[in-house]
């Protein structure tokens, strides 16, 4: 069974920092892509960032050299870094992989941005 679990949202003030982590079970961790979404209420679920499974990243324009995004495969997790963070930032982060056919998803994380 496959399973994503976030944590490591919260609420801070404008330009502040925050760090996801999503703890991943059920698969061979190292082999897959892992990705980050965000979602508001009213609006679609947005790509993040993502990382392969060699380590090459990509970044969404609106958060690209604010964010990064990192793995540790001896902990089956991966991490989202926030820093420089703007109240637009404000979503529920969702990690993400796409393994044995479909996608799995976690149950997200809460982060506020106040200005």
């Amino acid at each position: 069974q496959v399973r994503l679990v976030e944590s490591g949202g919260g609420s801070v003030q404008a330009g502040g920092s925050l760090r996801l982590s999503c703890a991943a079970s059920g698969i061979n961790f190292k082999l897959y892509t892992m990705n980050w979404y965000r979602q508001t209420p009213g609006k679609e679920r947005e790509f993040v960032a993502h990382i392969t499974s060699s380590g090459s990243t990509n970044f969404a324009d609106s958060v690209r050299g604010r964010f990064t995004i990192s793995r540790d495969n001896a902990r089956n997790t991966v991490y989202l870094q926030m820093n420089s963070l703007k109240p637009e930032d404000t979503a529920i982060y969702n990690c993400n992989v796409f393994a044995r056919g479909r996608e799995f998803w976690g149950q997200g994380t809460q982060v506020t941005v106040s200005s």
